[in-house]
């Protein structure tokens, strides 16, 4: 009788470690931490709705972003392709929205906003993404014109999964982590706390890393491994467009936002005032020289 009972107790503890061993808990930004209430508040959830796919159905997706100014969002280029996976300059989705300044999406607070326009880097994998209406209350996050060095700490922000192929998240995950290389238009960045695997994952897109103290941005998330995972991710540098975003945002919005079924009213409502003034009122209606 010794030996079934020894073996009984073998697989007891086997399943026990194998139980012990799959117990860390699953955080997002993978192996992150939640970020405290009221905490990074300039941080971004893109949702899309309704993307078109090559064979003519939709899907739903998001990225993660910042605010850096009332009306702009910044984010990675690659959010913003079309069905051929090309980038583009203008929402490719059914409906676009910003939520700004909710640390938990379930809960009320901050904003719901809709995005109205894009614009993308000629060097970079980084875009900007207009809102409709702008956050006047959410202070954004500055734009460092500095370059990154090697060893230098940074944290990121954002609203990816845990893991590849994870539950979305509810809440606003964060890290920290340090620059390996700096390139000319990338940085290596690796995880440093809360462990040395916390990664950016899936949907982490466009997420800002930044300085502290006052919080500046360096990069955003672009590319790399399946999560989590120790060693660098590929992020595109901001300092370096700084001028190309300062241009941007302080260019004026442009045309007023206007909903699709808006769109149709107003059409209807010129097509009726035409209508209305008729061809003998539009001669007389031009007056001085010409």
């Amino acid at each position: 009788m010794v030996r079934p009972v020894s073996r009984l107790l073998t697989n007891l503890l086997t399943i026990v470690l194998v139980v012990l061993a799959g117990s860390r808990p699953a955080y997002a930004i993978a192996y992150g931490a939640d970020a405290p209430d009221g905490d990074y508040p300039f941080s971004v959830r893109l949702t899309m709705t309704g993307i078109p796919t090559e064979d003519g159905g939709t899907r739903d997706s998001w990225c993660s972003g910042a605010l850096i100014a009332p009306r702009w969002v910044i984010t990675a280029g690659h959010c913003f392709r079309d069905a051929a996976g090309k980038r583009v300059e203008r929402t490719v989705a059914r409906r676009t929205t910003a939520i700004v300044g909710r640390t938990v999406l379930g809960r009320p607070g901050g904003h719901e906003i809709e995005v109205v326009d894009v614009r993308q880097s000629g060097s970079a994998d980084v875009s900007l993404a207009e809102l409709a209406t702008p956050v006047t209350d959410v202070p954004p996050l500055g734009v460092g014109d500095s370059p990154p060095a090697a060893g230098e700490k940074v944290r990121l922000t954002g609203y990816g999964l845990a893991r590849d192929g994870s539950t979305t998240p509810d809440r606003l995950q964060t890290g920290e982590f340090v620059i390996d290389r700096v390139g000319d238009a990338t940085l290596e960045i690796s995880g440093r706390a809360p462990h040395p695997d916390t990664s950016a994952c899936e949907h982490d897109s466009g997420g800002p890393y930044f300085r502290e103290d006052p919080p500046v941005l360096v990069a955003v998330v672009s590319s790399g491994p399946a999560c989590p995972h120790e060693g660098p991710d590929t992020s595109a540098r901001t300092d370096n467009l700084a001028s190309w975003i300062d241009d941007t945002v302080t260019a004026g919005p442009g045309l007023p936002y206007v909903p699709a079924i808006g769109l149709s009213a107003l059409a209807l409502a010129l097509l009726a005032g035409l209508i209305w003034l008729g061809p003998g009122t539009r001669r007389g209606a031009r007056r001085g020289p010409g």
